[in-house]
């Protein structure tokens, strides 16, 4: 499949905000079932610095920094992406029981280093706790392949847990999520994970966008996807390195060629989409839209609009001279407010984007 994917982000600060520097996983992967076609990142204001370099997990991570004063950010992130289906590499060994591949990862003098081992100890989001083993186990009985666990996992998860984005929030702890049997993708991918890390077994977050279809007989809303998460299962060789296979407890389904990855990490705190130190802005207000579409569908939409514009009579130049006085008054009285209404600058703070998904 060819997805276009428009990821916009806006901050609307008060006071304004003076200088803030930002990190950002926007960018989409190349992995086996993805080949990214185009990528853009527009920030308005525009930085005075920006680059990108890949992080330690191969996530392209954007820096940019802004020196001047400003009430708003606006970050749109625009891709395209052709999707495949995931197949299982061969070097997998798949019927591999869950007991031998935690044994692999039992610190042992000597023993061959298996980058994997990340994702087995701790993170910020997914503590060690004795309650996601003992959700766990169920899936996890003697002898039973680690990628029939993760898949029954899965699908009890989407069975156990009930969607509702006002249960959670973005600093949740998981074990709290799984008490209560209810939060957002987020939550889920965090138990699932504490769930394998309790029992010694390595796996990991993922971020990214799923296709979503508009009812019957309705236009796709423009704005009104959102972000996803899931989780990825190391399966080892026979005698080495494997691979890994991903799994979506919050749809009780692996994915397919309708998700787009964005980002690997340990937990969400890896991969959160924006983050940033600002110098300014104590109060903020966040609206963030995600528009999944296949790219013919937006080609289609962009033909109609031009066959509409080219049909439209040009503007009088009366009514056009009279618009761009109007435009003129509202900025000159707007710049009049800004000035009229100067804040003291706030202390430096730290932030995550709170969307919730």
């Amino acid at each position: 499949m060819l997805l276009h994917v428009t990821h916009e982000t806006r901050y609307d600060y008060s006071p304004p905000v003076e200088t803030a520097q930002h990190l950002a996983h926007l960018k989409p992967r190349i992995t086996a079932s993805q080949r990214l076609v185009s990528h853009t990142l527009s920030i308005v204001p525009p930085p005075a610095q920006r680059n990108e370099v890949p992080d330690l997990y191969g996530n392209t991570r954007a820096f940019f920094a802004l020196d001047t004063t400003h009430d708003d950010l606006v970050v749109t992130a625009e891709s395209v992406v052709e999707t495949f289906e995931p197949v299982l590499a061969t070097s997998i060994a798949r019927l591999l029981p869950w007991e031998t591949v935690r044994e692999r990862f039992r610190y042992a003098k000597g023993a061959r280093f298996d980058a994997a081992s990340d994702f087995v100890f701790p993170s910020p989001y997914v503590p060690r706790h004795d309650d996601f083993a003992t959700y766990a186990r169920p899936s996890f009985a003697a002898g039973v392949a680690t990628f029939d666990a993760a898949l029954d996992l899965t699908r009890r998860i989407y069975r156990d847990f009930a969607y509702d984005a006002q249960s959670t929030e973005i600093n949740t702890p998981a074990v709290e999520a799984l008490a209560q049997r209810k939060g957002v993708c987020q939550d889920f991918a965090h138990i699932m994970i504490g769930c394998f890390r309790s029992l010694g077994l390595p796996a990991r977050y993922v971020s990214g966008y799923l296709l979503t279809q508009p009812p019957p007989g309705k236009p796709r809303l423009i704005g009104a996807d959102a972000s996803h998460a899931w989780v990825s299962v190391y399966l080892p060789g026979e005698d080495g390195p494997g691979d890994w296979s991903d799994f979506d407890p919050t749809n009780g389904r692996q994915p397919g060629e309708d998700y787009v990855t964005l980002a690997i990490g340990r937990d969400y705190s890896d991969v959160s989409p924006i983050r940033g130190v600002l110098h300014g802005g104590a109060r903020h207000t966040l609206d963030v839209g995600v528009t999944v579409r296949p790219l013919s569908e937006l080609q289609s939409a962009q033909n109609q609009s031009q066959s509409q514009t080219q049909s439209q009579p040009p503007m009088q130049p009366q009514a056009q001279s009279q618009s761009q006085s109007q435009s003129q008054s509202q900025s000159q009285s707007q710049f009049q407010s800004q000035s009229q209404n100067q804040f003291q600058s706030e202390p430096t703070y730290q932030f995550q984007q709170g969307s919730r998904f």
